[in-house]
């Protein structure tokens, strides 16, 4: 296809329909209204948000989902920079994103004008990459480059764009994705697998750690296989409770912060990790529960996509760069090659089921202790109970939120989109709100405590615009109870910026807002409140009052210490002073 001549904002456009860009996120402005004039005409519709952060949030589902790259696009300056915290959540969750971002237009920079900001020096640590056009004529070449790398490097890459780079008459040719971008990059090399599958065949206690490479590559059928092969437990990692269906007789649930100590258990004694799809970070991997999980003995066995994450935080024997999904068949065709009839280890296969029947006991025993009104395990043990198999559950961070960790359990149906280890709250609803769109059938619901619901209950009239038949699960506990959790645990209970006064339930800011909602101020009320929000197919806001005493361990345990005070002002407030 020769050249032919049209303006910068078409040949934007154009490359977007490209690359099968069906929507774009944001908030409009004055800054990409030639481009966003086209979107209807191009059939690319526009979503509008409540703030810019949202949509970050949304699209990082919506990859999640779908595996398509989201976009999104707001107004040079200020409307930009609000999508920071989105922008580096995708990053730290390994999202490919693309972020449209004007800039103050060519005559005016550095003039500090009207919106003027040097967002590419903002987003440099928190992206792939960004990409400056340089010229009108570079506008499309660019943004394949953006999507190019965002694919490749699995992240958010900022494509920064002059305003009046828009305007005006180029010759551009519009290529198809697969001229400039490959999507696979295959299972390794040869060596890697052979060493893989070699050690793997002379290990005792084999344990497979599952990861986000497993989930987008839909390959929990594959790691299945491997795991009956060699009658190996398979761990999820942190947040990524869906990397592996929970009615499997080899699973053992995730690990991190709040997960399984079945998981826990079964890789402390492992003499071999298999992981799969994840770059094992550090917090997920932080001993919990008193238990020092991760064993340092262990040979690992990693695969990543991304080179850059390979032996990072865990030294390891083999280290494989590739596709999760091709990796591990690749490794199970050398596995059956030498063990044609897998014998099962029936040992192990009673001690994994005990393991994983005496954790979902203390679970339910945990959950069944009285609470004022309601116990948070109890509730979200009614909620695990009522939620549809095929169900989407976007979690927040805090304290409940996290404790779901624990009871959030997928047969491969469902999916798991959490907040990861970004950890920034406000997240879960707008995330859930980009899960429906990708899977409009799917029940969707988010798991979110009152804190960081009151940065994102504005986007309650956005589900309400488009139609977005989402369940917020808002847990009213009054507090910020992580964080509440470290001033019992080491300030003596003195509570500093900690209580969020609840004397207005959410449930009437719901319905002016367009939505439906439902207080819920008794345990036995939840599971019937949950089906009956789902049953409505309308954006529902339920709101389960809870204790805000009983609270989960502290997040980062290894990360605080007792107080010590020098001056004598603060020496009453010393530890040895209680």
């Amino acid at each position: 296809m020769a050249k032919i001549k049209m303006t910068p904002s078409e040949a934007i456009c154009e490359t977007l329909l490209a690359e099968g860009v069906d929507h774009v996120t944001g908030i409009l402005g004055s800054a990409f209204m030639d481009l966003l004039d086209l979107f209807p005409t191009a059939g690319i519709k526009f979503i509008p948000v409540r703030h810019e952060q949202s949509a970050g949030h949304m699209e990082d589902a919506y990859c999640r989902v779908t595996g398509k790259c989201g976009v999104i696009i707001g107004q040079n300056g200020p409307g930009i920079t609000n999508m920071v915290t989105s922008v580096a959540a995708a990053n730290s969750a390994h999202t490919p994103m693309v972020i449209i971002c004007p800039s103050a237009g060519t005559p005016t920079i550095g003039w500090d004008g009207f919106q003027e900001a040097d967002t590419v020096q903002i987003f440099k640590a928190i992206t792939k990459a960004t990409i400056q056009v340089p010229h009108p004529k570079r506008v499309a070449d660019c943004l394949r480059t953006a999507f190019r790398i965002a694919y490749a490097e699995r992240g958010p890459v900022l494509y920064d764009i002059p305003r009046d780079y828009f305007y005006g008459e180029i010759e551009e040719q519009i290529l198809e994705p697969h001229q400039y971008r490959v999507d696979n990059r295959g299972c390794g090399s040869i060596e890697s697998l052979d060493r893989a599958a070699e050690i793997l065949l002379s290990a005792k206690k084999p344990v497979i750690v599952s990861g986000r490479g497993v989930v987008d590559t839909k390959s929990t059928d594959i790691v299945a296989k491997l795991a009956e092969l060699l009658t190996a437990p398979v761990a999820c990692t942190y947040m990524h409770n869906d990397a592996f269906p929970c009615d499997h007789p080899l699973w053992v649930g995730p690990i991190g912060y709040m997960g399984t100590k079945a998981a826990m258990n079964s890789l402390a004694e492992a003499d071999v990790i298999l992981a799969l799809g994840t770059r094992l970070s550090v917090f997920g991997t932080l001993p919990q529960y008193d238990i020092n999980y991760f064993p340092e003995s262990a040979k690992i066995i990693q695969v990543d996509i991304n080179p850059r994450n390979l032996a990072r935080t865990h030294p390891v024997e083999v280290g494989i760069i590739g596709d999760a999904k091709e990796a591990a068949v690749e490794i199970l065709k050398r596995l059956e090659a030498k063990v044609p009839t897998p014998k099962v280890d029936q040992a192990r296969m009673e001690t994994i089921k005990v393991r994983v029947m005496e954790w979902r006991n203390e679970l339910v025993s945990l959950a069944m202790v009285d609470g004022v009104p309601i116990n948070p395990r109890r509730a979200l043990l009614e909620i695990q109970k009522a939620l549809p198999e095929n169900a989407i559950v976007a979690t927040d961070i805090g304290n409940v939120a996290s404790t779901s960790n624990s009871y959030l359990e997928f047969k491969g149906e469902g999916k798991h989109i959490a907040a990861l280890t970004f950890g920034n709250t406000g997240f879960s609803y707008p995330a859930a709100l980009g899960a429906q769109m990708a899977s409009p059938g799917a029940p969707v619901v988010c798991i979110v405590g009152d804190g960081a619901w009151g940065m994102s209950l504005h986007e309650v009239s956005t589900a309400v615009e488009h139609s977005l038949p989402v369940v917020a699960i808002v847990f009213r506990n009054g507090a910020w109870c992580a964080e509440k959790k470290n001033q019992v645990d080491f300030y003596n209970n003195r509570f500093v910026g900690t209580e969020i006064p609840n004397p207005v339930s959410f449930v009437p800011v719901a319905i002016a807002l367009g939505a439906e909602g439902i207080r819920v101020e008794k345990p036995e009320e939840v599971g019937p409140a949950l089906k009956r929000a789902l049953s409505l197919r309308k954006p529902f806001v339920l709101e389960i009052v809870c204790d805000g005493t009983q609270l989960a361990p502290p997040f980062r345990k290894d990360a605080l210490q007792m107080p010590t005070r020098l001056l004598p002002k603060y020496q009453k407030l010393d530890v040895s002073n209680w």
